[in-house]
């Protein structure tokens, strides 16, 4: 009777340290949206969407016009430079026309302030890679939607854990509850002259084991609310609110259809969209580029920006590469071969999904039949443990069937457990495969 005692006093134990620890209850939705908001993987992944999308803006540039200033000072007694300043800053005299002077100039200093602009009027190739660019973020950011389902699913899935996690513990709790039960039948019939001392040597084994038991599952509870929480981006445990994650299931056709558009196929058919412009990027280098240029100048013979004298000039410009070391062919066989190589990952992703969402589809199945299987086989050991408990209680059969029927009904009760978590993770699976997972739990 003591040793019942003290398991009841460790099991209360046990049950207070848990109740104790007060960890934050969240539902699976406000979980999930958790999640995406403090992930830290997450939020790398996000920078890296923003600096994809700077790409945008360098590429547009090269599309808009350059505005430059430039300062420049010099001093010289170059004749032909000489003469030039002078004029330049509108100091020229009819004293320079001296052939003396024009030979051998005294040396001169020249403030010279540029104001140029630069705009391209034809530049098919910038244009074609702003267009890349811009499917290429596209890309990223369809990317980004992925890893989104990616964490939303693995939050799931760690929150159905923390649940099968309790459901153990509880499974646990019952095991003791009998075992001790067991132990109490043992010693009574000990005492009274009916039963062997032995058996109650095998009862108390068994309590022990329960308690072991009990005690690792509690452990196991503790680290699947911590993981729950470093998913969440936070440094504490998490515990959920809810009995089981509810997950709707829908008709086949329905991710079937959904899977044709993940957002990772979707990325990859923006990446060979990207990949065939950036073909044609490389073909429009063999097309001459023009634009306009114009500058006014300032010369100033003592004072930086000063303006003595000013002048301005504008110029158009054809720029025509002839020759470039065949650099242009490379490039666009380059190109050709990137986007053959898209093409097919997009084909091998797409029958990919489809035999994902196939096997998923029947790991669904399977594990609903699996659970209606561990309901019927729990409740066959709970009979048959009750009818070998009676049988023992009054003597018809060993302490040892007793024993075995126990460990066979604590199985039992585990392995329900273990099969309604399946069916819920391969629920949660199905929808993940598909890209409809956020749509499920209403969220996207």
């Amino acid at each position: 009777m003591l040793r019942i005692l003290i398991n009841v006093f460790i099991l209360l134990c046990l049950i207070i340290q848990t109740t104790l620890a007060q960890e934050y209850k969240i539902s699976l939705k406000d979980a999930v949206k958790t999640a995406l908001e403090n992930n830290d993987g997450l939020k790398a992944l996000e920078s890296s969407v923003s600096a994809q999308k700077s790409e945008i803006g360098i590429s547009r540039s090269f599309l808009l016009p350059q505005l430059n200033i430039e300062e420049r000072f010099v001093r010289t007694n170059n004749p032909t430079n000489v003469f030039s300043i002078k004029l330049n800053q509108e100091r020229f005299s009819e004293s320079d026309f001296d052939i003396s002077t024009l030979n051998n100039p005294d040396p001169i200093s020249d403030f010279e302030t540029n104001f140029s602009a630069e705009m391209p009027i034809l530049a098919v190739q910038e244009y074609l890679r702003l267009k890349s660019s811009k499917k290429e973020y596209q890309a990223k950011s369809e990317e980004f939607g992925r890893q989104k389902e990616v964490l939303a699913f693995n939050v799931i899935e760690s929150y159905i854990n923390v649940q099968t996690a309790k459901e153990f513990v509880g499974v646990a709790e019952k095991a003791l509850q009998d075992a001790n039960e067991q132990l109490r039948i043992a010693d009574k019939r000990y005492k009274s002259g009916l039963g062997l001392y032995s058996d109650t040597l095998r009862a108390s084994t068994a309590v022990t084991e329960s308690e072991q038991q009990l005690i690792s599952t509690i452990k196991n509870l503790k680290v699947a609310k911590r993981i729950l929480g470093l998913l969440l981006g936070l440094s504490e445990s998490i515990d959920t609110d809810t009995k089981e994650a509810e997950i709707p299931l829908y008709d086949m056709d329905y991710y079937t259809d959904n899977s044709l558009t993940r957002k990772d196929i979707k990325s990859l058919e923006l990446k060979h969209e990207s990949a065939k412009t950036n073909v044609k990027a490389a073909e429009s280098g063999y097309i001459p580029k023009i634009g306009v240029r114009g500058t006014y100048q300032l010369n100033d013979n003592d004072t930086p920006f000063g303006a003595q004298g000013s002048s301005w000039f504008v110029a158009g410009i054809m720029r025509w590469e002839l020759f470039n070391g065949a650099r242009r062919e490379y490039e666009r066989v380059k190109a050709k071969h990137q986007a053959a190589e898209i093409g097919q990952t997009i084909s091998g992703l797409k029958k990919t999904v489809s035999l994902r969402v196939y096997e998923s589809q029947l790991a669904v199945d399977e594990a609903k039949k699996n659970i209606e299987l561990a309901e019927a086989a729990l409740k066959t050991a709970k009979e048959g443990t009750r009818l070998v408990q009676k049988r023992y209680e009054n003597s018809l059969s060993p302490f040892f069937d007793l024993l075995n029927a126990q460990v066979n009904l604590d199985r039992a009760r585990a392995n329900l457990v273990a099969k309604k978590n399946e069916y819920q993770v391969s629920v949660a699976k199905l929808g993940f495969e598909s890209g409809t997972i956020l749509q499920d739990i209403g969220i996207e």
